[in-house]
């Protein structure tokens, strides 16, 4: 029980030394021992239009139990549209009960306010998206693209768990490992699918890469984002990279949810079919839901149900603790 006690206090520490890697001078620890920490989002890092801070308490029973308290702070944000900055919060919450959520809250209250830049100045001075840069291409990107048509079973026949899982070793290279192809997920007309495969080294990440591109569909995606975490023990750091494939940011993104996991040892690729209508910020919510299934899928992270179960075990313990208390 005591190692278990351990491991859950250990949790939430992780969690910030990890968003303090990735958020660097953005994130601000305002107190340590009542684990209050604030954290500043824009839009965007070069030129923000539009900029909120989050401030969060990490209660003793976060995250198994309890979720954080936490506060917006920002001039323009009121009414209506606070509420549903916060509802979407209350929702990232209820879908991963007993996991850490505040890179998912972070991440989110990024994406609405990249959404409200776009939506408040359509032609920014920035180099745009991909979506939007193809859209500009008219009726004549469309037709380039009308494999998106197809049969969704007859499309992802190639692709069955399994399909290129056989090791191949090639003179003076290193062995292949297995390739593994999560669920597709498909929103107006995009299709988005996530493939993963344990690599412990740069060259086994490169010939992954190859594998993939050899087959059709995948050389064909409009994207092929991919991000990759490998563990060296003996200087005790990581090795990692990833790759936008032209959907800006996506790579990093990717990337930051492996942090969070604390995955490693893995190399995650999210292939992405554009159907020809913009997504918005969805697209990242489908990349990193795709990257996460897969993940999970292949026992890099816990399942949802587990944390769910353990959260659950947590607030009988506490409540029997009471009892025990008062009397």
């Amino acid at each position: 029980m005591a190692a278990a006690d351990a491991a859950a206090a250990q949790q939430p520490s992780d969690e910030i030394e990890a968003l303090s890697s990735i958020y660097g001078e953005d994130w601000c620890v305002v107190d340590e021992d009542e684990k209050i920490y604030c954290i500043k989002i824009s839009d965007c890092l070069d030129h923000p239009k539009w900029t909120l801070c989050l401030q969060v308490i990490l209660p003793p029973g976060y995250p198994t139990a309890e979720p954080p308290i936490y506060q917006l702070n920002a001039p323009w944000l009121r009414g209506q549209e606070y509420v549903e900055l916060a509802n979407s919060l209350e929702e990232i919450y209820l879908q991963n009960l007993g996991e850490s959520i505040l890179y998912l809250w972070v991440e989110k209250i990024r994406e609405v306010l990249i959404e409200k830049a776009q939506s408040s100045e359509p032609e920014p001075d920035g180099k745009k998206t991909t979506e939007e840069a193809e859209d500009d291409a008219g009726d004549d990107f469309l037709l380039d693209y009308q494999p998106i048509q197809e049969d969704p079973i007859q499309m992802w026949s190639c692709l069955t768990p399994g399909s290129l899982e056989v090791p191949c070793l090639c003179s003076g290279a290193e062995e292949l490992p297995p390739i593994h192809h999560g669920d597709p997920i498909t929103d107006r007309r995009s299709t988005f699918q996530a493939h993963l495969a344990p690599v412990v080294t740069p060259r086994q990440v490169k010939r992954v890469l190859e594998k993939l591109y050899e087959n059709k569909k995948i050389a064909t995606a409009t994207h092929n984002i991919y991000a990759y975490r490998i563990y060296c023990e003996d200087k005790q750091t990581f090795l990692q990279d990833c790759e936008d494939d032209g959907e800006t940011a996506a790579g990093g993104r990717l990337l930051h949810l492996m942090q969070i996991l604390n995955v490693h040892n893995v190399l995650v690729v999210v292939s992405r079919w554009y159907g020809g209508i913009l997504l918005g910020p969805d697209r990242f919510k489908h990349i990193n839901n795709c990257a996460r299934n897969v993940l999970v899928e292949h026992s890099y992270v816990p399942p949802v149900e587990d944390s769910s179960k353990q959260a659950g075990k947590s607030k009988k313990l506490r409540k029997d603790t009471k009892k025990r208390a008062e009397h």
